[in-house]
């Protein structure tokens, strides 16, 4: 892997790499498997959270007690319906994954919700919707999802396959265990053995027996969010139920080196390639699981000071935008509430005080309810943090400037709220779209130019037709058509001579995108520099290419859920709300420009209009008056009005 030069004048640096498999093995190289089951804290020792009335009254305020207690009265009647072999099947027949889910999240949700609120409370009142809860999904032959089992729709009982939702169901089943164990045994002892009995065979036996066969657990591959998701979980579980204190030692120990190809998957920024809404599930439950480990120890394992895990942590930070809104490259979504316990929790550990700051200021921006954690073992933690966080006013500033290296993402603001955010890479990143170059401008917090995101998540999403879905493709990015030809998909499809440069005057990300595009497309050359220009407060997007040959005129898209106002010529004026508005201003001589909505029909399609607030997408479409010029270069500025 090539090097790369930072240069201090000017903060300039050239980069050359992407993130790769290293193999740091962070926590099996510090930590072996004798140390861990030295360390270990036996089971019957293993109190990690209240268990009884008395004991969560001392963390809890009566409010917060009330507000858990309300929310599972609410599910008391659910119904555990179960999921008939139709629905199974609706993902293989139709492309359809809702039904299934809206049915399995349900009943985990409802049930968690009344075992929190059972053993808070304590008067026995959830017990029974409990105990059917647990039954019901016991008696699942599958307790992920259909669209993780190969096309079959239906589960083969006799291979057992480990999934997210497998994983995670079995953090349920631990909780269970643990919050309700007393109270499962006066009505049956055989409902804890049947937790412990389907939980060994879901997840801890093959696991153990033959783990290493899922792709998530690859050593040689990079891996993504399913990893630290599903270790999280394996350890949660593991600490919980299983009760031979040297297979839980063993089974610790491997779960400890399963996450670390997770950490060995990232480059030497931390940077998460799927974005920020999956670094929710990715970076935060590598937390959850360092969480598990340090208390599980008694702080023996302890990985914190570690400089890769401290820049995975604070990915998220200088990827932040304004309130809800995130940089949403890839199939990430524009926004997500963030979890202001977790990061609060995150950044004291790290002892990063920017983190401590944003955690605070999310958790006193958003509602508690609202962010009680999208992991259901977090919502435990966040009742826990609740209490104890630092309720003085957060002083928290995003910064003017960042550049996570190893994934190419560039992010620069003004004072004056002028936001801009860039992408280089390569079109193999996790959750890929093709939109190396790719950009997006905000401001006052508002979006502008768009990345516009995914749609719903269908059998296309991730087979031979993703890119058939227009959201994945470079031609509905914010990226130049070139004699007719967007982006490929594939690792050789990326950016070339990247640089960034940040200074008192501007802040750019250069890169030659020719490579993103295939042969046929005719490109020698095609350099992008994207730039905040802070003495002007502006954008200004330059490029320049040189074609080999020339067959279709050159065309740039835009993408925005403004309104669109082309009135006056060499102008688009683009229309938030409360009077924000930006204007686009290109060469009316050298440009002809073209408006249209992209199709909003089919499964894939319909969130969008939710993802963005009820906002239609428009794609603006600028087409070169000169279609046999060889070599050009354009310049259009976006000015805040």
């Amino acid at each position: 892997m090539k090097k790369s030069l930072l240069l201090s004048a000017g903060l300039l640096s050239f980069i050359f790499s992407f993130a790769q498999v290293t193999e740091r093995n962070i926590l099996a190289t510090n930590y072996s498997a004798a140390f861990v089951k030295e360390k270990l804290v036996a089971k019957n020792n293993y109190k990690p959270y209240p268990t009884t009335s008395a004991e969560w009254k001392k963390l809890l305020s009566d409010s917060t007690a009330a507000m858990v207690i309300a929310n599972a009265e609410k599910a008391i009647n659910f119904k555990f319906e179960p999921i008939s072999a139709t629905i199974s099947l609706d993902f293989v027949r139709s492309g359809d994954r809702e039904r299934h889910s809206d049915i399995s999240f349900a009943k985990r949700n409802n049930l968690m919700q009344m075992i929190v609120a059972e053993s808070i409370e304590d008067k026995g009142r959830f017990t029974e919707a409990i105990l059917n809860g647990i039954w019901s999904i016991c008696e699942e032959s599958y307790w992920g999802v259909p669209a993780h089992i190969s096309g079959k729709g239906l589960p083969d009982v006799e291979e057992p396959i480990v999934d997210l939702f497998t994983a995670e169901t079995a953090g349920v089943m631990a909780m269970a265990d643990y919050f309700m164990g007393a109270k499962l045994d006066k009505i049956n002892p055989l409902i804890r053995k049947r937790i412990y009995h389907e939980t060994d065979r879901r997840l801890f036996t093959p696991m153990m027996k033959n783990g290493s066969k899922y792709g998530w657990m690859s050593r040689v591959k990079p891996v993504n969010n399913w990893n630290p998701w599903i270790m999280s979980n394996w350890m949660l579980s593991t600490l919980m139920l299983e009760k031979n204190e040297t297979r839980r030692a063993e089974m610790m120990h491997a779960s400890m080196v399963g996450l670390d190809a997770y950490l060995n998957s990232l480059g030497d920024d931390g940077g998460c390639d799927e974005g920020p809404s999956y670094w929710f599930a990715a970076g935060a439950s590598v937390f959850d699981c360092l969480e598990l480990l340090t208390r599980a120890t008694n702080g023996a394992v302890n990985v914190y000071e570690n400089d890769l895990i401290k820049k995975m942590s604070t990915y998220i930070i200088n990827t932040h935008i304004d309130k809800t809104y995130f940089v949403n490259f890839a199939d990430a979504d524009p926004t997500l509430t963030p979890d202001g316990l977790l990061l609060y929790r995150l950044g004291k550990a790290i002892k990063d005080d920017r983190l401590v700051e944003f955690g605070k200021w999310a958790n006193q921006q958003f509602s508690f309810k609202d962010v009680a954690g999208s992991m259901r073992m977090r919502r435990i933690e966040n009742l826990l943090s609740n209490a104890t966080i630092d309720k003085t006013a957060a002083n928290y500033k995003p910064a003017n400037a960042s550049w996570i290296n190893d994934v190419q993402v560039m992010t620069t603001r003004t004072d004056k709220g002028l936001f801009l955010g860039a992408h280089g890479g390569h079109n193999a990143e996790s959750h890929n779209h093709n939109d190396v170059g790719d950009f997006i401008i905000y401001q006052q917090g508002q979006p502008m130019i768009i990345d516009a995101g995914r749609g719903n998540y269908t059998a296309r999403t991730f087979s031979s037709q993703r890119y058939q879905l227009w959201f994945t493709t470079s031609a509905y990015h914010n990226l130049p058509i070139i004699n007719g030809y967007g982006q490929k998909e594939g690792r050789q499809f990326e950016a070339k001579d990247v640089s960034y440069l940040s200074n008192e005057k501007e802040t750019s990300l250069t890169l030659n995108i020719a490579s993103a595009y295939p042969k046929e497309a005719g490109l020698n050359s095609w350099v992008r520099k994207v730039k905040l220009n802070r003495l002007k407060e502006q954008v200004e997007l330059t490029d320049t290419y040189e074609l080999n040959e020339v067959n279709a005129p050159v065309q740039e898209v835009f993408m925005t859920i403004c309104d669109v106002d082309l009135s006056k010529k060499g102008e688009v004026v683009l229309k938030g709300n409360a009077g924000v508005a930006l204007t686009m201003k290109y060469d009316a001589s050298v440009w002809t420009i073209s408006t249209e909505l992209p199709s909003t029909e089919g499964m894939e399609y319909r969130s969008f209009k939710k993802k963005w607030g009820g906002n239609k997408i428009t794609r603006i479409i600028l087409t070169s008056n000169n279609s046999n010029q060889k070599k050009g270069n354009s310049k259009i500025i976006f000015l805040p009005n």
